[in-house]
């Protein structure tokens, strides 16, 4: 059953949130895990991947869009709203909806940060995944 965790961030910024979920994404994948992100559009795919091009200009974290065919598959891959390529183990939402395949994977991570349509959805989120009867941990960061 897929392990659902909420990381909680005491700001208000959504800055604060992309940059977590870089940090999130890259341990990730230093530890060996394929990693997929959902987000709602691609001005925000094209965002989450300018940032893993530029958070850490010491270190390169491997992705690709998945509206990208022309690139190959890569550890991080960027999907708009469903879709989902070949992973299977950790899955960052950034979206505003349950990704619909959410079960598929070892692991979904929620990044919530104190803004008010972020906060909506997440709660509407968590609601989801316990009234089903998913495993949920929040961290407050």
């Amino acid at each position: 059953m897929t392990e659902v965790s909420f990381y909680i961030l005491q700001d208000s910024e959504l800055q604060a949130r992309w940059h977590f979920a870089c940090r999130l994404i890259e341990k990730a994948h230093r530890l060996g895990h394929q990693v997929l992100v959902t987000v709602d559009s691609a001005a925000d795919a094209q965002h989450m991947d300018d940032l893993l091009w530029n958070f850490h200009p010491e270190s390169f974290v491997p992705h690709r869009r998945l509206d990208a065919l022309d690139q190959p598959p890569a550890p991080v891959e960027i999907g708009i709203k469903n879709e989902y390529g070949d992973h299977h183990d950790v899955l960052v939402n950034l979206s505003q909806q349950v990704p619909e395949q959410f079960s598929r994977f070892e692991r979904l991570s929620e990044v919530v940060v104190q803004e008010p349509q972020v906060l909506q959805s997440t709660r509407e989120h968590f609601s989801f995944y316990k009234a089903r009867g998913y495993p949920v941990q929040w961290r407050n960061l």
